[in-house]
């Protein structure tokens, strides 16, 4: 129980000094639409093929806007030794990951949900035909991407090219969880329940965020500290 009320902390904490700049996720919102909106120009809205790379598109979309949410989550302590502060308060390094984690995974969360009614327009899908369903892939999908985009960013906050390095090193391990998230939201997006093989790639996610999230609590004091 502590471990969560001081992750509780952070990712408030997180999430005020986010609110109150909105650096991160008007950028990324921003960054979102123009990619949708230059994708809608390269494919045509109404064909087969375009509906059919749909769950591509749109997580291509949303792993490329959240780099920039998760490059932030660590650099924007950088500033008056805020980051050396955190590191000395009286938390584990997995609560402060935990934190940061989940502040990351709501701001990400939004950006997707502003996306997808423009993503509906602009490629003429019926996104919300299996809503339940594919609620429940956005979070599973975009938990994956915050949990190892939180431990890389940790991990290049004091790189110089940390906005090159992060995606770099965080889009390899996202291949797995990618492929199961696009491969589901394809098929929700078109209008196929969640059966057969999409419980497949379901399993596939969940298992993933269940051994990632696991490894990144078990080497957080690690990455963080030293």
């Amino acid at each position: 129980m502590r471990l969560l009320r001081q992750a509780l902390t952070v990712a408030a904490k997180d999430l005020r000094s986010e609110i109150r700049t909105k650096e991160a996720i008007n950028a990324s919102l921003a960054f979102a639409l123009v990619i949708l909106l230059l994708f809608s120009f390269a494919f045509d809205p109404t064909s087969d093929q375009t509906r059919e790379m749909s769950g591509g598109l749109l997580w291509l979309v949303f792993a490329f806007a959240g780099a920039l949410i998760l490059n932030r989550s660590f650099a924007r302590e950088l500033e008056n030794d805020c980051l050396d502060a955190l590191l000395a308060a009286p938390i584990s390094g997995a609560a402060l990951f935990l934190g940061k984690a989940w502040a990351n995974l709501v701001l990400l969360l939004a950006v997707e949900l502003l996306s997808l009614p423009v993503f509906g327009v602009f490629y003429n899908v019926r996104w919300t035909s299996q809503l339940p369903s594919l609620l429940l892939v956005l979070v599973l999908g975009t938990w994956a991407l915050t949990v190892i985009g939180t431990m890389f960013s940790a991990l290049t906050v004091n790189l110089r090219l940390r906005e090159i390095m992060l995606p770099m090193l965080v889009y390899p391990f996202m291949i797995p969880a990618l492929m199961a998230a696009i491969q589901i939201s394809t098929g929700l997006i078109n209008g196929q329940p969640l059966a057969g093989a999409m419980i497949d790639w379901l399993k596939l996610l969940a298992g993933f965020d269940l051994i990632y999230t696991a490894l990144a609590l078990a080497l957080a004091d690690t990455v963080l500290v030293g």
